[in-house]
């Protein structure tokens, strides 16, 4: 069992900054499910401290799908994938801020800007620059994120003249691993983007992907390289194994499992954003509003390629389970806080999800707002 004391030393750890060692993270994905609730409650006393009742909302805007010539195990874009994706080029920047203004109308304060291959040209980095400027046109104040790949020297500082605020780069697994998982880059080479984003004066968003056959140790050596990366946001990926990717079929998470992830996530980033991510649906399922307890952030309809929930469901769960979303005025970047030296938001055993439930996002599908494609 977890103990109480274990929980309560952590909340109380957490609350003046400091975060779990590597043996409490462990400690708390080896809970059992009759501690749950506790592990649950205990990690939202600190997601409370920082962030209040509040949930920011995120939006993704698939700028470029699919034609990846990198061969990522888990992706559905990957080189030589079999699943089906929509594949397209570039959107034109007026049809990726129409897009965009589909989340904002809905409350999304960051808007994220993605397209799929190794790394951006600097023609690229143009055709970003014209999309910002059409987003910023009708939205002046929205937050926007670009993941982009792997950076070159130089580039994190063009995306921020061109007015990119937050840049998202997965280490997605523990270092050990990866190769397993991708043969085409390696770990360092991520590492090395996200140090060249925060140089870039870029806010750092850095996550993982968790389902894809690792071990509880490599959890933590995960959650903990990204800590020494000092990120502002940190999403956490609940594996899609769509088919035609080296990981179909491969369905080893519980809601239960994955809240645990969620809570040792908190308690090693007490004060910083975590988000779930993709596969939040899929995964969690009925447990979802349980996960808003612990996460203070989530993306609002589609991912990249596959369906999420209908937009207005995301807002009735966040309704129901007794949180509002952040508003635009509302300053909760970690950097910003730090700088004021004062938190922010002060307030008040499933059986397996078949696989025939992945279901690849096609345009105009699983959502109630305006497709991103």
């Amino acid at each position: 069992m977890a103990g109480m004391d274990l929980l309560d030393g952590l909340v109380e750890r957490a609350r003046s900054g400091g975060r779990a060692t590597p043996d409490e993270a462990r400690a708390v994905l080896a809970t059992g499910d009759g501690d749950l609730l506790d592990v649950v409650a205990a990690a939202g006393r600190v997601r409370r401290r920082y962030f209040g009742d509040r949930v920011k909302l995120n939006y993704l805007v698939n700028l470029k799908s699919g034609r990846c010539p990198e061969d990522c195990g888990y992706c559905s874009q990957r080189l030589g994938a079999g699943s089906g994706v929509l594949s397209y080029t570039w959107l034109q920047p007026e049809r990726a801020a129409e897009a965009a203004s589909a989340g904002v109308a809905a409350g999304a304060k960051r808007v994220c800007l993605v397209a799929s291959g190794r790394g951006p040209t600097d023609g690229d980095i143009d055709r970003v620059a014209r999309t910002i400027a059409a987003i910023r046109d009708r939205h002046p104040g929205v937050e926007v994120c670009a993941c982009l790949g792997l950076l070159g020297d130089g580039q994190a500082g063009r995306l921020r003249e061109a007015g990119v605020d937050a840049y998202n780069h997965n280490l997605n697994t523990a270092g050990e691993r990866y190769a397993d998982i991708c043969t085409t880059h390696t770990y360092a080479d991520r590492v090395s983007t996200v140090d060249k984003a925060r140089a870039g004066g870029l806010s750092a968003c850095s996550g993982l992907i968790a389902g894809m056959g690792e071990t509880d140790d490599d959890l933590v050596d995960v959650a903990f390289g990204l800590a020494a990366l000092e990120p502002d946001s940190v999403p956490v990926n609940f594996l899609i194994p769509f088919d035609g990717t080296p990981m179909a079929g491969r369905w080893e998470l519980t809601p239960q499992r994955c809240l645990r992830i969620l809570a040792m996530v908190r308690f090693v980033f007490p004060d910083v954003e975590v988000r779930i991510a993709g596969g939040r649906e899929l995964h969690l399922r009925t447990l979802q509003p349980l996960g808003l307890h612990i996460a203070n952030a989530i993306f609002l309809g589609d991912y990249l390629t596959s369906e999420g929930q209908a937009g207005r469901a995301d807002l009735d769960m966040i309704a129901d389970a007794g949180f509002v979303v952040e508003s635009a005025e509302e300053s909760t970047l970690p950097a910003a806080r730090r700088a004021a030296g004062v938190p922010v938001g002060v307030g008040p055993s499933a059986a397996p999800v078949r696989a025939d439930l992945v279901r690849v996002r096609r345009r105009g599908a699983g959502t109630d707002l305006p497709p991103n494609a």
